[in-house]
């Protein structure tokens, strides 16, 4: 029942949780979320629907300022989680989409292969899921009834899935041991490690133990998840991953007396303890949590941790960060990061209600809903137009007339959820085609995927899959731009399932071409195999790395974390937490590009909405223009010519290898019958002169015995 044409850019981008939503006055029912994105690969690259990979050379690979995503259809998104080069989101309706940079199966199509836009995730499609987190080489899920579901690259001798064991799954697979029966509210992914948190505030972590990161009071690596000791007793309620540190926000009891007892949200910290990223005033690395003495007195309710980077929030809506200052990710110009920092500066009179934090960036979303960005600028990651570093807090101005609802950084980009009103009354006076006014002849009718009113010419049409249809298997009424854009959808699902099935030849009608250079098709590499041990044996190493697909990029330095996503009020006293109100908590985390890179996350939180009807509404979402069509459409066509252009050079260059491959065995196969035939002489003169040696040794011995 679900459907590929749902797969979509209507998204929000997310490696944190955000606090409710006070101040912004909108209910999510009323108004669905455009997402603005801009920084790495945001521009041609996979991330923002284009070709190219992250890495790749080209001008238009990044953007600096946010821009508009496009969808063919609608997502309600409630969820999302980025990693450094994937994505991963989740609908009101518990459904899992992915995209982004194929590597070990941490998309969860099963397949390898790159996908340029959210996809459904098939293996998940009959469970609810409601959060998701992404790490480097994994990703995760928690389902409604708080089960963890796990899927990528687990082989690198540490458990980093928790299923005990260094095997890939290149499909959701759900996690037992420990969490049998328990249920888990949040989940946060670094790149070589997880932190889950229980309903109950219980803390479990697995994967690569170094530096203490687990927080098990050793660094020995664990390959199912395993409670924090250190941590019973007290409840957790977020906790984030960085790339060799980890952070926690912990309720602890305060009051002198019985009756003054109150929870207030105390910061964790443990791990590799260099540049100051722990907070404690030194280097030393942490094997069990301890409690940041510097910020006791704070109410803290969100952290993130980047690369070398904590970022806190408290209640009241300030912001601490900690940890290395080199690209003035701290916010503060004074500070050294030796010791937690407060962010001031144009935040000093603000009440912050989000964090997230990429590799060396920040952004937070205040309760007027402006975005402030600080930190490293290359790629455009802080959206000012340029590259430049800001080591203060610096309003994203191209945001400013927006209603943000959301904000979420990847290792280096940045996107923030913009809440979009369904039309009113009044503007459904006439046609959003044609604009003629309606009147007794001519009816309005909605469209079923946009949800704005057409006259019946301009909505004459019907299409399946339609985002608010309530069955999307049968055909319901859509307008003509909506249909043009469903029925190209259809087609290109058909088209990539038709790739997947005829995998391994080269097809020039497929409009799933990935810029893979190291993939042959098979027919090739069968006859280069066929002509040469050491070929046959580079294919199959090729082959052998094409499980682990590990992208090595000298440009990265070293891994990033993530933050979490979480789901679940928190047990916090409305009077000591402002922010949290009685909001659900979403937790989703990011991660890096590399074992050498590093990315983080923070906290998102977002309303719950009510259940979405399958009576059509307006919405802006349709009105596409026809020549933003043909532009995607002709850019996606010249995308294609070139990808067939380079395969068939490859083909061509495949071809003249094979003919001197043919003459070399020929050559070859000649010096071996000549060899042979010399053999065959050799062996016969062998055989000869043994003969005679015989017949001597015969008569020898016949002499003898004559003269005896």
């Amino acid at each position: 029942m679900k459907t590929m044409a749902m797969d979509a850019f209507r998204v929000s981008l997310s490696s944190a949780v955000s606090s409710s939503s006070q101040g912004s006055g909108h209910d999510d029912g009323d108004a669905l979320g455009d997402v603005f994105i801009w920084g790495e690969g945001t521009g041609d690259g996979a991330l923002g629907g284009g070709l190219d990979k992250v890495g790749s050379c080209g001008i238009k690979m990044d953007s600096l300022l946010p821009k508009a995503l496009e969808s063919a259809v609608v997502l309600d998104v409630q969820n999302i989680a980025c990693g450094g080069r994937h994505a991963a989101l989740v609908t009101k309706q518990g459904e899992v989409f992915s995209w982004g940079e194929e590597s070990g199966g941490r998309l969860g199509h099963g397949v390898d292969s790159d996908v340029l836009q959210p996809k459904l995730i098939d293996a998940l499609s009959n469970t609810n899921i409601e959060l998701v987190a992404c790490g480097e080489y994994h990703t995760c899920a928690v389902t409604l009834s708080g089960d963890l579901y796990t899927w990528g690259d687990g082989t690198y001798n540490f458990g980093l899935l928790g299923h005990g064991n260094e095997v890939s799954h290149w499909v959701p697979k759900r996690v037992n041991g420990p969490l049998e029966g328990i249920h888990v509210s949040s989940i946060s992914c670094g790149p070589w490690h997880t932190a889950v948190v229980t309903s109950a505030g219980q803390l479990f972590t697995f994967g690569d133990g170094t530096f203490g990161v687990l927080g098990h009071g050793d660094q020995n690596s664990v390959s199912i998840p395993r409670e924090v000791e250190s941590l019973k007793g007290l409840r957790t309620v977020r906790a984030a991953c960085g790339v060799w540190h980890t952070a926690a926000v912990v309720e602890v009891m305060v009051g002198n007396s019985s009756s003054s007892n109150c929870s207030s949200g105390k910061l964790f910290t443990w791990g590799d303890g260099d540049k100051g990223r722990l907070g404690h005033g030194d280097k030393e690395a942490k094997l069990v949590p301890t409690c940041v003495a510097a910020l006791v007195e704070p109410n803290f309710c969100q952290v993130a941790c980047g690369h070398s980077l904590t970022v806190a929030l408290t209640t009241s809506g300030h912001v601490y960060t900690m940890g290395s200052p080199v690209y003035g990710q701290l916010g503060n110009p004074q500070a050294d990061g030796k010791v937690p920092t407060r962010v001031e500066g144009k935040l000093s009179k603000s009440f912050v209600e989000e964090i997230s934090c990429g590799a060396y960036h920040v952004a937070v979303l205040t309760s007027r809903t402006e975005v402030y960005t600080w930190g490293k600028g290359a790629n455009g990651r802080l959206g000012h137009g340029n590259v430049d570093d800001k080591n203060s807090p610096t309003l994203v101005e191209a945001l400013k007339d927006k209603q943000v609802k959301s904000i979420a950084c990847g290792t280096n980009f940045t996107a923030a959820i913009c809440l979009h009103k369904w039309a009113s009354g009044v503007d459904q006076s006439m046609c959003s085609g044609c604009r003629l006014p309606f009147n007794f002849k001519r009816k309005r009718h909605n469209c079923y995927n946009c949800g704005l009113v057409f006259c019946h010419a301009c909505s004459s049409k019907k299409c399946l899959k339609a985002s608010m249809a309530p069955n999307p298997n049968k055909p319901y009424r859509v307008c003509d731009n909506c249909f043009n854009r469903l029925r190209k959808a259809i087609e290109t699902d058909a088209s990539s399932q038709s790739s997947v099935s005829r995998r391994g030849s080269i097809n020039h009608g497929t409009n799933e071409f990935v810029d893979k250079d190291d993939k042959l098709d098979s027919r090739s590499r069968a006859q280069l195999a066929r002509f040469s041990p050491m070929e046959s044996f580079k294919q199959g190493e090729s082959r052998s790395k094409k499980n682990k697909k590990l992208e090595f990029n000298s440009s990265r330095v070293s891994p990033v974390p993530n933050g979490g996503s979480q789901r679940g009020a928190l047990n916090i006293s409305k009077s000591f937490n402002p922010v949290f109100g009685s909001s659900k908590k979403f937790f989703s985390a990011s991660v890096p590009g590399s074992r050498i890179v590093s990315r983080a996350t923070s906290p998102i939180s977002r309303r719950p909405s009510p259940p979405r009807s399958t009576t059509p509404t307006p919405t802006l979402g349709g009105l596409t223009s026809p020549k933003i069509v043909v532009d995607d459409a002709k850019r996606t066509n010249d995308g294609l010519n070139q990808e067939v252009t380079r395969l068939r050079a490859q083909v061509e260059n495949l071809t003249r290898k094979a003919q001197l491959q043919e003459v070399e065995l020929e050559r070859t196969t000649k010096q071996l019958k000549e060899a042979i035939a010399i053999a065959e002489e050799e062996t016969a003169k062998c055989k000869a002169a043994k003969e005679v040696i015989k017949s001597l040794t015969a008569q020898c011995l016949y002499t003898d015995v004559d003269y005896i």
